[in-house]
């Protein structure tokens, strides 16, 4: 089989598509033949090992699969040979094939394509962590995106949303803030042309904002703080501008706010249960039609180190998808 391997930490330049020999899955495992895999800002850093997980090399990158079940391991009821699943992974997505324990993979909902699916679980699950675990978004609050039209900040503009925020998406150019006001954004910030600290001013009558979803990190951090209201919750989702910014401490003091850290991947392994039931609120949105998946490029495996490019530089609006056939 094909994979995409890092040999060593590196820049994703170094990255080889090689063959490899196959496997088969062990007991309480399934082994995906994958159709489909999702590209995440991480995949970059982690063959860089500039990421918390470091998978000792060689491995591959690729943190959600989608695609079917071609073998079983012994012990393993569900799901069948046949079945058509998701899974999120942590890495080896990059690939042909994919092992995971049973447990961790999920039957997709009758309407969910391929490439639908890929683009789901990390960006989805980790939006509404955040917004419903660590912020306690309520109704009625406003609800501040960073990096709004990338693959997080989409789906955190939709979900807040449907959590009864008004929501605020802030982007870098007018092109990605018009595909933000499509996913339901009542006020848009370009900062890249605009102030933000003032705009949001405006947009807030000087109360300023509930919660704020920042997964860019960067010189917008600061005019964000200083953008929160009273009793304020500040999400720190990740860091694409590649810059981890400098934020004055006295600020969360005197606007009686917080500064929160979120970290889906933790939050599932130490509460199983409640992401579950978080996935499966997620998928019900899906099936109703409340969720529109945004996949604006997909890419053959071949063309990996060009899809990496993009979504590593932030060309990309919403997700981008390796496809393997």
């Amino acid at each position: 089989m094909r994979a995409v391997l890092a040999r060593e930490f590196a820049s994703p330049e170094r990255l080889t598509l090689e063959e490899v020999p196959p496997r088969l899955p062990g007991p309480g495992e399934v082994l995906i033949r994958v159709k489909a895999c999702g590209i995440n800002f991480f995949d970059g850093l982690m063959v860089q090992g500039k990421y918390q997980i470091k998978p000792p090399p060689p491995f591959s990158p690729g943190a959600e699969v989608a695609g079917l079940v071609s073998a079983v391991g012994a012990g393993v009821t569900a799901p069948a040979v046949g079945a058509r699943v998701l899974a999120s992974i942590g890495f080896g997505g990059y690939a042909d094939e994919v092992i995971i324990e049973a447990a961790r993979v999920v039957t997709l909902p009758s309407r969910m394509d391929f490439v639908t699916a890929a683009a789901f679980p990390i960006t989805y699950a980790t939006s509404h962590h955040a917004l419903k675990d660590r912020a306690q978004l309520k109704p009625g609050e406003t609800l501040l995106v960073l990096g709004a039209a990338g693959g997080v900040g989409l789906t955190a503009v939709e979900l807040g949303k449907i959590m009864g925020a008004r929501v605020i998406a802030c982007a870098s150019s007018d092109d990605k803030l018009a595909l933000c006001r499509d996913y339901g954004a009542d006020a848009l910030v370009n900062y890249a042309s605009s102030d933000l600290r003032e705009r949001v001013r405006e947009l807030t009558a000087g109360k300023g904002v509930d919660v704020i979803y920042d997964p860019v990190g960067g010189p917008y951090a600061d005019a964000a703080v200083r953008s929160l209201g009273y009793g304020g919750r500040y999400l720190v989702i990740g860091f694409a501008s590649g810059e981890i910014p400098r934020i004055p401490f006295n600020l969360f003091l005197l606007k009686v706010s917080a500064l929160v850290g979120v970290f889906w991947g933790a939050f599932a392994k130490a509460h199983p249960a409640q992401n579950a039931a978080n996935f499966a609120e997620l998928l019900g949105w899906y099936e109703q039609g409340r969720l529109r998946p945004h996949v604006s490029a997909t890419y053959p495996l071949e063309a990996f180190r060009e899809a990496l490019d993009a979504v590593m530089n932030r060309r990309v609006k919403g997700k981008a998808v390796l496809v393997m056939e």
